[in-house]
């Protein structure tokens, strides 16, 4: 039997990230078979209704959800991305310089603990993958209610362990087994992906991050899973008071 995962720490992993960012993109795509691309769009169709919508993507990486919301959401407008990774974030700025949007889309090295946008500025939040890396997701989750607007909503992509028997096992046994073969073959950093298969495994999710966000203070949370169950799109929306 598996022993029982020590929580790994978060502390200054954006150092991690500018370490594999040349090898990322590359990595996603084999290690999750291309689903990361679906999952991205899935949780796109989840955008609150309204037009030129003002959205935030934290943990922006690479910038490939802030260049789905542009390609797949009319509504979307202006879009600010922001990490702490400053080599991830460069990367993103060179992918969406030539895009025809690139004027609407603004990517700045910033936490997602200290958001530098005054209170009620944005429509939406994303975050895709990176809510499992802050050190603070109590205290994250309270930033994002600060920025959004009255009636804004918050979408977070994150991995998570799936409920049924089977999908669980076989899921675990690839998440502990290979992932971080995989990304540490393509990447030269398998430190780097034993930590996302830790940071999977001993993450709250399911009803217990929702539960995280009802805390946080979000009128409406739920969760919804997605291929499944091996990663969940959760959804928070402010109250309009």
């Amino acid at each position: 039997m598996q022993p029982t995962l020590k929580e790994p720490s978060r502390q200054e992993i954006w150092k991690m990230f500018d370490q594999i960012s040349s090898t990322y993109d590359r990595v996603n795509r084999v290690m999750t078979f291309g689903l990361d691309q679906l999952w991205r769009k899935k949780m796109c169709r989840l955008l609150p209704a309204g037009q030129e919508l003002y959205v935030l993507d934290c943990a922006t990486g690479t910038g490939d959800q802030i260049i789905c919301l542009k390609e797949r959401v009319a509504s979307v407008g202006k879009v600010v991305g922001i990490d702490l990774a400053a080599e991830m974030v460069a990367i993103g700025a060179k992918k969406i310089a030539h895009k025809p949007y690139a004027g609407d889309v603004k990517l700045e090295v910033a936490s997602a603990l200290e958001i530098p946008y005054p209170d009620g500025t944005f429509d939406c939040i994303t975050i895709s993958f990176g809510i499992r890396n802050v050190t603070d997701v109590l205290g994250c989750l309270k930033e994002f209610i600060r920025v959004l607007k009255p009636g804004g909503r918050a979408l977070i992509l994150e991995g998570t362990i799936p409920t049924n028997p089977l999908l669980r096992a076989i899921h675990l046994f690839y998440l502990r087994n290979f992932l971080p073969r995989i990304g540490g073959w393509i990447s030269k950093k398998q430190h780097a992906y034993r930590y996302l298969n830790e940071t999977i495994e001993t993450f709250p999710h399911g009803e217990k991050f929702v539960e995280l966000m009802h805390q946080a203070g979000f009128a409406q949370s739920s969760a919804h899973p997605v291929t499944g169950g091996i990663v969940t799109i959760y959804q928070g929306d402010k109250g309009n008071a």
